[in-house]
C-alpha cells in the first residue's frame, strides 16, 4: 500500500513543483511605485503610466553608448508615442543638472527627462549602476525586459508592435 502511494505521490509532487517553477518564472515583477521629477519640475508617478508601454532609460551625458543610442530613441519615441508608448530618460546622479539640461536642450529630447540627483530612482530599479540600462514596462506596469548596453531598435520595435497591437 505504501509502495503504491509513493508511486503516485512522488510524480504528483514533481509535477506540482514544475508547475510552480514555471509559473514563478513567467511572472514579471512590477515596476517600482516611484515618482519621476522632470527637469521642468513636473512629477510623473509611475502609476500614471499604466496603460502605456514605457521605456525607462538610465543614461549619462558622458556615456558614449547613451549618446549613440539617443537619436534612435528619439526616432522610436516619435514613431510610437501616439500609439501608447512613453519614454522616461533618467540621468544618473553623477551627472550635473547643468550637463543634463544642456544636453536635453541641445538635442531637443522630446520625452520627459529626469535627473536622479539622489540616486533613489536607480536604487528602486535594482540599483542601476551601468549606463545605458533600460527597462521595458508593459501596460500593466510589469517589467518585461531589462536591457544593459545600447538599445537594439529592431527588437525594441518588434516588442512595441507586439504589445501595442501595431505590428504588420
Amino acid at each position: 500500500m505504501l509502495q503504491k502511494l509513493r508511486k503516485v505521490l512522488i510524480p504528483l509532487a514533481i509535477i506540482g513543483l514544475l508547475i510552480f517553477l514555471g509559473f514563478s518564472l513567467t511572472q514579471k515583477p512590477q515596476a517600482p511605485d516611484i515618482n519621476f521629477v522632470t527637469l521642468e519640475g513636473k512629477t510623473i508617478p509611475m502609476s500614471s503610466l499604466q496603460g502605456k508601454m514605457v521605456l525607462v532609460n538610465f543614461w549619462a551625458t558622458d556615456c558614449p553608448g547613451c549618446i549613440a543610442e539617443m537619436p534612435g530613441l528619439i526616432q522610436t519615441y516619435n514613431e510610437y508615442k501616439h500609439k501608447g508608448f512613453e519614454v522616461v530618460a533618467v540621468a544618473m546622479s553623477y551627472d550635473t543638472l547643468r550637463q543634463v539640461a544642456t544636453y536635453t536642450r541641445n538635442n531637443a529630447l522630446p520625452f520627459p527627462v529626469s535627473h536622479d540627483s539622489t540616486g533613489e530612482v536607480a536604487q528602486h530599479f535594482n540599483e542601476v549602476r551601468v549606463t545605458p540600462t533600460s527597462f521595458i514596462i508593459d501596460k500593466q506596469g510589469r517589467i518585461i525586459q531589462k536591457l544593459i548596453g545600447e538599445l537594439e531598435f529592431t527588437p525594441l520595435r518588434k516588442t512595441l508592435d507586439q504589445h501595442l497591437g501595431t505590428g504588420a
